[in-house]
């Protein structure tokens, strides 16, 4: 075996578009780049856009979905993209999206005989049941995903509790090894220039308390719930506050309507994407409490990214994303009700003691940089090579 591995992550989108799964496989690319040759197999989203990176981008043709801004690749149907495969020569692939692009990545894995890792990013469930509408339509969907998992060398799952689901409620009869999420940002080094740039950006006052969300707009987020949640905190208190929505997305329409429907349009400010990575830092160390009810999300980077602010997170009882914080120590929770959560956000905001106790502790618990996550998974990735090396010499 060449001492410098050849990597093959496989992801069904990729950049302009930017969520959490596409900042991990950007994150452990250009981490791995200089020790190993790196290629990104994915989709193409934007045939204006020019990859620029330090590790290879080989992109699949693909169709829009209706109703979607992600499109659907079509790598059985796109000569380049085989031709570019099979010239590959990969000694490990890692998939990170069980779809068209990973199962392409599979179909190479087993014609060549080397081993797979496949991460369980997302409550696809959650996601089968939004697109097919039926609960029977949905398992279906789901088992025949679960394929892919299943014929993985090894599963990885981003905490314990997305483990506990993909083996309970999803079937899967891998043990996941846990290998975390983590962020590139940085701590704001000048808070107060921060503070006031995002202060001239949004036309914020800085007296104002400002809450925010930072993600794609999308209803399995429970962005909706947020509009609901605030607009009773408005009627419940006199808190002087401004809510910022950082992100774009396919619902963003749905948004500003019941933003209009409630009447909160003077207290609500949907910002758009900050691609920007030190921009962001500055909205993030901006915010008194970040707004995260998402019961879709297994563990977002944007909770990382809060984190590395000494921003706290408001997250859902029970939810997926919300079981990597302790209640009142790194992290706050409340019951799944607009107006449980509207209440919790009152009763933070006027314990200051409390939230900033909970701010360092965010910042001591849950914040970690890819730096570490990456060279642990790099090693596990020679882990598996030279296992199957060594299993095709015992034969």
């Amino acid at each position: 075996m060449d001492t410098r591995l050849k990597i093959g992550f496989f992801i069904d989108t990729y950049f302009p578009m930017v969520d959490g799964v596409i900042m991990t496989v950007d994150n452990y690319a250009k981490r791995l780049s200089p020790v190993a040759d790196v290629t990104v197999f994915t989709t193409v989203t934007d045939k204006h856009y020019i990859d620029a990176h330090n590790y290879r981008v080989v992109r699949s043709r693909s169709v829009s979905l209706k109703g979607s801004d992600y499109r659907m690749p079509l790598p059985e149907l796109d000569f380049h993209f085989i031709s570019e495969l099979k010239r590959a020569k990969l000694d490990i692939i890692h998939i990170h999206s069980p779809f068209a692009i990973g199962k392409a990545g599979m179909r190479y894995a087993k014609e060549h005989g080397i081993p797979v890792v496949a991460t369980i990013h997302s409550q696809y469930k959650l996601e089968f049941l939004r697109a097919l509408k039926y609960e029977a339509l949905a398992s279906v969907a789901l088992r025949n995903m679960m394929r892919l998992f299943e014929e993985a060398d090894e599963c990885w799952a981003p905490h314990a509790e997305m483990a506990r689901v993909y083996r309970e409620e999803y079937g899967g009869r891998h043990i996941p090894t846990i290998r975390g999420n983590a962020t590139d940002m940085l701590p704001c080094k000048d808070r107060a220039a921060g503070r006031a740039f995002v202060n001239r950006e949004c036309g914020l006052s800085e007296n104002d308390t400002v809450f925010l969300f930072v993600g794609r707009l999308n209803l399995l987020k429970n962005i909706l719930f947020i509009v609901d949640a605030l607009k009773l905190v408005r009627e419940m208190s006199d808190i002087p506050f401004k809510m910022l929505f950082v992100g774009a997305g396919q619902d963003e329409d749905k948004l500003r309507k019941r933003i209009e429907e409630t009447g909160m349009g003077d207290s609500i400010l949907l910002c758009g994407r900050v691609d920007d990575r030190e921009e962001l830092a500055c909205f993030y160390a901006r915010a008194d409490l970040f707004l995260f009810p998402s019961l879709f999300d297994t563990y977002s980077l944007v909770q990382i990214e809060a984190a590395s602010q000494k921003t706290p997170a408001l997250f859902i009882k029970g939810s997926v994303t919300g079981s990597v914080v302790q209640d009142n120590v790194n992290g706050f929770l409340a019951e799944n009700s607009e107006s449980r959560y509207a209440q919790r956000i009152i009763e933070i905001m006027k314990d200051d003691a409390l939230r900033g106790s909970v701010s360092e502790g965010a910042y001591r618990d849950l914040y970690r940089t890819w730096d570490n996550e990456v060279e642990a998974a790099y090693q596990d990735y020679r882990r598996l090579v030279s296992r199957l090396k060594q299993e095709r010499i015992c034969k």
